[in-house]
């Protein structure tokens, strides 16, 4: 300071302080040699709290008020002058202003991934960030662990330390947590408590009260992003052949919106594609096309009775050697699909040629 500032200083005698700012925590007023005239009027306002400092120790803490600086406003102060000049004689002493309000909009975050397991994808990394709000809860407290003769005490001054205190605790919270990450977002509010309630005796300590921590998002790597995303349009698309067959007919209509719009290529192109799924679909409906062979006529199967027990099924190979071993007569009953009851074996025509041929009967003279 000069020496219009020494001069200055003879003849001011109202201390007080209005922030410009929205991230000053404490503030000194600036006074030349801290020389306060006896009876000095200091104005606290809402929000504030001013704290004189004599000779590096707390001598008086003032609430929002207009103040006359004099002893009996002074009690600790007056204890610790000595007052050689008498009561009414000037005294040295640093004038800290507090902002009580609270500090808003403060970010957190992680600085590198989260490395966490989960029950799901095994081994994931993680990051995170949010906001939180502090205020000053113990402004004596405050002073003595953080300011000490920061003169003008921001809030980018301490934001490194919290942030690394949040992240430190949020990570070893979700760590143990156990929750599976598709279930995270569900759960933003509960581990914003969760991790709030831990941090509130760690902010204390610093004379701090916190606030309003919210987990904002918690995101996996970009790859692994990809990759479920890929997974989730998988399950929407659900059918692929359903979903071709739409995406066919929405071209169709498309082009038949903007007949003007489209290529003789892309109309072709189109037309192979609709005969393609109309192609699929008679295929799968049971339809056959001219260059597809018939399928393979399935081998008729017989089930033989023995002993009032169904036995088989047989082919008729089979049914051929049991017939010629004597195992099947003609009365031996059979059957096969899609007759309806048993029926002799000499019946079934398909052993007609497989039975001996039996003379007929003797005419009657």
């Amino acid at each position: 300071m000069g020496l219009f500032d020494k001069i200055l200083g003879e003849f001011v005698d109202v201390i007080e302080w209005t922030d410009n700012s929205n991230d000053t925590m404490v503030y000194r007023f600036e006074r030349y040699g801290n020389a306060i005239k006896y009876g000095a009027m200091l104005t606290v306002r809402e929000s504030q709290v001013a704290i004189l400092v004599n000779e590096g120790r707390i001598a008086d803490l003032f609430e929002p008020g207009l103040y006359k600086l004099e002893t009996s406003n002074m009690p600790v102060m007056t204890t610790l002058e000595s007052w050689p000049h008498g009561f009414n004689s000037p005294f040295k002493a640093e004038v800290y202003f507090f902002n009580m309000r609270r500090f808003t909009d403060l970010k957190w975050g992680t600085k590198n991934p989260v490395m966490l397991r989960d029950k799901e994808f095994g081994a994931v990394r993680l990051r995170a960030f949010g906001t939180y709000s502090v205020k000053i809860k113990d402004p004596a407290l405050f002073s003595k662990e953080i300011v000490g003769t920061n003169g003008h005490f921001r809030t980018g001054e301490i934001s490194d330390q919290l942030r690394n205190l949040i992240t430190s605790r949020f990570s070893s919270i979700l760590g143990e947590s156990g929750i599976p990450i598709l279930d995270l977002a569900a759960n933003y509010d509960d581990l914003s408590s969760f991790i709030s309630t831990k941090l509130t005796p760690e902010f204390l300590e610093y004379g701090l009260e916190l606030n309003n921590l919210l987990v904002e998002n918690i995101s996996l790597p970009e790859e692994v992003e990809k990759a479920l995303d890929k997974r989730t349009s998988m399950g929407i698309v659900g059918n692929l052949n359903d979903y071709l067959r739409f995406q066919t007919a929405e071209a169709m209509q498309s082009a038949a919106s903007n007949p003007s719009g489209g290529s003789a290529g892309v109309e072709m192109g189109m037309g192979f594609a609709m005969a393609n799924e109309l192609s699929k679909t008679f295929t799968a409906s049971g339809a056959r096309s001219p260059d597809t062979p018939p399928p393979i006529p399935q081998q008729l199967l017989f089930y033989v009775a023995v002993n009032d027990q169904k036995t088989g099924p047989f082919d008729l190979e089979t049914i051929k050697q049991k017939i010629q071993n004597g195992e099947i007569n003609r009365t031996t009953l059979c059957w096969h699909q899609p007759l309806a009851d048993w029926i002799p074996a000499e019946k079934v025509a398909d052993f007609a040629s497989i039975f001996p041929m039996l003379p007929p009967p003797i005419p009657s003279l």
